[in-house]
């Protein structure tokens, strides 16, 4: 399957139905008066959350979008048809943005929830409402109210517990898939990694959803290499996992690149926690692991794991210090509906 985490559409509500103009005309009946009846209501255009989708593929193909237009009244006071609403499904996590690409119209982060974001007019009234003592038989009659429209651009942002990051190659595939049910493609070669992955990690009896993003490399934020257009995928995560490759010509250079395109992209992602993870141990000996460990730790990393995405050589202690920032309950561990409540939350122990 194809990901996609921007779209552009056009959305519009349908519009009211005109009110008729009807006289009530029957034998034996020497009053009738007006009996016109009023248009029916546009359809709403409603964004729903989804859960099991994750990419906007289907809005490549599909680019308009527009809600059914209410029926007019006609005579004997019979109101016109509302119009249907519009659902637009889009999967958790989307925001649907302003043409400007910066003012956020609405933030979908909870499966199954439904926002009308565009109303539908209301139907015009028909002449039997504009009776009065002094205008015993009105001719006039409403249109109906105009519908909304507007071009908008949808932004997927995946919601995951924890993010990976780190440079191209150090890594991260190999690591996801060792921890997780991804499947992500390994290869030895830079940016193996061409869209953000997505895996849920079993650990301790506890699950959560880990998110791998394309490698950062120098500049990133400025364009080079992949970008930093995936990052907003990392914007919802609680921790960071910062992999660092052993193998590299300057692991404390490694880790400096990370952060600085990291507060450079902004949106909060250089004050998340982020836990340093010193990768491919399985290819050095031991008094090479200490000296790189102790070496980051005086570049400012508050603390290093040594790991092997490989062998799965030091994962506990790793996923043992995600857990601690996680809460109580994450979405994968919650019942549909179920909100996390922050201030019953207990701090995690593995005893």
């Amino acid at each position: 399957m194809h990901f996609l985490d921007q779209a552009k559409i056009f959305i519009r509500s349908g519009a009211g139905g005109a009110g008729a103009v009807a006289f009530r005309r029957e034998k034996y009946v020497e009053y009738g008066g007006p009996d016109g009846g009023n248009g029916g209501k546009g359809g709403d255009i409603v964004f729903e959350a989804v859960p099991g989708l994750n990419t906007l593929i289907d809005f490549r193909y599909t680019q308009h979008f527009k809600a059914q237009r209410g029926g007019g009244g006609s005579g004997a006071n019979r109101f016109g048809a509302g119009g249907d609403d519009l659902v637009i499904k889009v999967p958790v996590g989307t925001q649907v943005l302003d043409d400007d690409r910066e003012t956020v119209l609405l933030d979908l982060t909870e499966p199954g929830v439904r926002v009308t974001l565009l109303r539908g007019g209301d139907g015009g009234r028909g002449n039997a409402s504009f009776k009065s003592s002094t205008n015993r038989a009105p001719r006039q009659s409403g249109p109906g109210w105009p519908s909304e429209e507007l071009w908008v651009w949808l932004r997927l942002k995946l919601l995951a517990d924890a993010g990976l990051v780190g440079l191209p190659n150090a890594g991260k595939s190999t690591f996801i898939n060792q921890i997780s049910n991804a499947k992500a493609k390994v290869g030895a070669y830079a940016f193996t990694t061409t869209r953000p992955q997505l895996g849920v990690v079993r650990h301790r009896n506890r699950e959560f959803v880990l998110a791998d993003i394309p490698g950062l490399i120098a500049g990133a934020a400025d364009g080079a290499g992949i970008g930093d257009r995936f990052l907003g995928h990392i914007e919802r995560c609680r921790v960071l996992i910062h992999l660092v490759d052993i193998h590299g010509t300057d692991p404390a250079e490694a880790m400096h690149v990370v952060a600085e395109e990291l507060a450079n992209y902004g949106a909060g992602l250089d004050e998340k926690p982020r836990l340093i993870a010193l990768n491919k141990i399985d290819l050095v000996d031991g008094e090479l692991v200490r000296a790189f460990a102790e070496e980051l730790i005086a570049a400012g990393a508050d603390r290093v794991f040594p790991i092997s995405g490989a062998t799965g050589k030091g994962m506990d202690a790793l996923l043992d210090a995600v857990l601690e920032h996680l809460p109580a309950s994450t979405a994968t561990e919650r019942p549909a509906g179920e909100i996390e409540d922050e201030s019953t939350r207990e701090p995690w122990s593995p005893y």
